[in-house]
């Protein structure tokens, strides 16, 4: 088993019950989803932006225009920050204070470079495009080297992480069981919907495989 040092960093303080620095707990997190909260500061404010990022490996990797000013700050800082975070259930307990959710979440800390070669930034751009919907990108136009040259892509290589997982169901003071108050657990899951057509597209065009693949 392969795991993440415990450090100062990502070292799980408060309900260090549920932490766990395992990684591949930490990737099967990763993977269940494709937006990530990346936090940096910006001329002395703390600001934190989700954006849609790949995994590849130990690295992740985030794309936007060349002006972007949050990529800018983190790579002027060399390194950044990112929280994934899933919510699988409300815990509904007997006191409002136990009140509580199941859920499983991921921080990552590591450092950065800008990719500059131009077959690698395609390569990484599919595997954003792929971590939403697999097998999308072999669908779509082509993309243009104005594309390529006004993006900038950034890989941050994990040298840091932890999760914090709760899966358990309600906790309620031992004296609190014994009244009358419903608790139990609400499970939350996010649903696929049926896909929608966008209005300009031409009527022979049918929805693709891979799309009807992903909302099965």
């Amino acid at each position: 088993m392969s795991t993440y040092p415990k450090e100062k960093l990502n070292k799980v303080v408060r309900g260090s019950i549920r932490a766990n620095y395992d990684k591949d707990e930490i990737n099967s997190i990763l993977d269940a989803g494709f937006i990530g909260f990346v936090s940096y500061i910006y001329e002395g404010t703390a600001i934190s932006i989700p954006m849609a990022y790949s995994r590849i490996g130990d690295k992740i990797y985030l794309h936007g225009s060349l002006k972007n000013r949050m990529l800018r700050a983190t790579l002027d800082a060399d390194q950044m920050s990112m929280t994934v975070m899933h919510l699988d259930a409300l815990v509904l307990a007997r006191s409002g204070l136990h009140h509580s959710v199941n859920y499983r979440s991921a921080i990552l800390f590591g450092s950065l470079k800008a990719i500059e070669d131009r077959d690698r930034k395609v390569e990484i751009l599919e595997s954003i495009i792929n971590f939403m919907v697999p097998d999308r990108w072999d669908s779509l136009r082509p993309i243009n080297e104005k594309e390529i040259k006004s993006t900038l892509v950034i890989e941050m290589t994990i040298e840091s992480a932890s999760a914090k997982i709760r899966n358990v169901g309600v906790q309620d003071e031992k004296e609190d069981y014994k009244t009358d108050v419903w608790a139990g657990l609400v499970p939350l899951t996010q649903v696929v919907g049926q896909p929608v057509r966008d209005e300009l597209l031409p009527d022979h065009v049918e929805t693709p495989k891979h799309i009807l693949d992903y909302v099965t």
